[in-house]
C-alpha cells in the first residue's frame, strides 16, 4: 500500500470514566503503521471530557467531543461517527488496544473486496492475569452463520467499515436496544444483511474483560434486550440452533436476576429448539441455586468465553 493510495480511516473511540486505559487505547491507534492518516475521535459518553487528549497532528489528528445523542454506547458510537472525515470509520472501545499491524492487514482487505463493506479480526482476550487468542476459522461471515453463532471474535474493537455504508446503507448503530445491551450483535446481523462479512484470521485486538462492567449485574437489561432481538430479527427462527443460544441467554439473565418461573420457561423454549444447548442446563442449576451465577460467568472468562 502506497501512502497515496492510503484511505483516511477515522476510529470511534466512546469512552467513560477510564482516563489511563483511554490514553493507552488511543496511543496504540495513533502508533499504527499505516501511511494514510489516523483520524481519532474521542467521544466522551455520561462524564466530562478532557480537552488535553486533543491534538492537531496532521497525519493523526485527536478530537474530543460530548455526546449528544442518546447516553450509552450506541449514542456515542454514532455521535463519533457522524463526526469522522475518513473514507473507512473504524471502532475501538477505551479499555482495549490495537495491536501492530491491525489497520494495514485491514485497509489491505478492503482493498482486496472492493464489494466488501466491513472487516473484523481475531482477538486476544485478557482476564484476571490470562490471555487467549481468539480467532474465527473463517474468511467470511454470512447472515446465516451469525444467526447461528454470535462469534465472540467478531469484537467492536475489530470493526473497520466503509463510511458510506454506515450512513447510506445498512445505517449507523442502533440506539434503541434496552440499555445499548447487545447493540454490537445487532449491528453485525444488518451488516450482514447487506453483504458478508470480511473477517482476518489473526488476532490484532487486545479486549480486556473486567470483574466488573457495567453490564456485570444488569441481569434484567440484558433479558429485555435479547427478548427485543428475536422480536427483531425473526430470522432467527429459520436457524433453530441460534435461536437457542439467544433464548439460553435469556433463561440465563433470567435466573442470575431471580425470576425463576421466568428462568424456567425460558430454558423449556431453548431446550425445544435445540436440547444440546447448554445455557439451558446452566440456567436451570442458576434457577435451583445450585450455583452462583458469577461463578459461571468467571469460569467462563477465563478460558475467553462468554455465556
Amino acid at each position: 500500500m502506497t501512502p497515496g493510495a492510503a484511505p483516511t480511516v477515522s476510529v470511534v473511540v466512546p469512552t467513560r470514566d477510564r482516563p489511563e486505559l483511554l490514553r493507552e487505547a488511543v496511543t496504540a491507534i495513533r502508533a499504527q503503521d499505516y501511511p494514510g492518516v489516523i483520524e481519532v475521535v474521542v467521544v466522551y459518553d455520561q462524564s466530562t471530557p478532557d480537552p488535553t487528549l486533543a491534538d492537531e497532528d496532521p497525519g493523526r489528528p485527536v478530537r474530543v467531543l460530548a455526546n449528544d445523542r442518546s447516553a450509552g454506547l450506541s449514542g456515542a458510537r454514532n455521535c463519533g461517527i457522524l463526526a469522522t472525515t475518513g473514507e473507512l470509520v473504524a471502532f475501538c472501545d477505551d479499555d482495549d488496544r490495537w495491536l501492530p499491524g491491525k489497520l494495514a492487514a485491514q485497509v489491505t482487505e478492503l482493498a482486496a473486496h472492493p464489494d466488501a463493506e466491513f472487516v473484523s479480526c481475531g482477538i486476544q482476550v485478557s482476564y484476571d492475569g490470562t490471555t487467549t487468542d481468539r480467532v474465527l476459522d473463517r474468511d467470511t461471515v454470512p447472515l446465516a452463520a451469525l444467526l447461528r453463532d454470535r462469534m465472540t471474535e467478531l469484537h467492536p474493537s475489530t470493526f473497520l467499515i466503509r463510511r458510506a455504508a454506515l450512513v447510506d446503507g445498512f445505517g449507523l448503530v442502533d440506539e434503541e436496544i434496552p440499555g445499548s445491551y447487545a447493540e454490537d450483535y445487532e449491528f453485525l446481523l444488518r451488516a450482514a444483511r447487506s453483504a458478508p462479512l470480511r473477517n482476518l484470521r489473526t488476532p490484532y485486538v487486545l479486549v480486556r474483560w473486567h470483574k466488573r462492567s457495567y453490564f456485570a449485574q444488569r441481569w434484567d437489561t440484558i433479558s429485555t434486550a435479547l427478548q427485543w432481538l428475536l422480536a427483531r430479527y425473526p430470522e432467527f427462527a429459520t436457524e433453530p440452533a441460534g435461536e437457542a443460544r439467544v433464548a439460553g441467554q435469556i433463561a440465563f439473565a433470567q435466573a442470575a436476576a431471580g425470576h425463576r418461573r421466568g428462568a424456567l420457561r425460558w430454558a423449556r423454549h431453548t431446550l425445544a429448539r435445540n436440547p444440546k444447548e447448554p445455557r439451558a442446563y446452566l440456567a436451570i442449576a442458576v434457577a435451583s441455586r445450585a450455583v452462583r451465577p458469577d461463578t459461571v460467568l468467571r469460569t467462563l472468562h477465563r478460558r475467553g468465553r462468554g455465556i
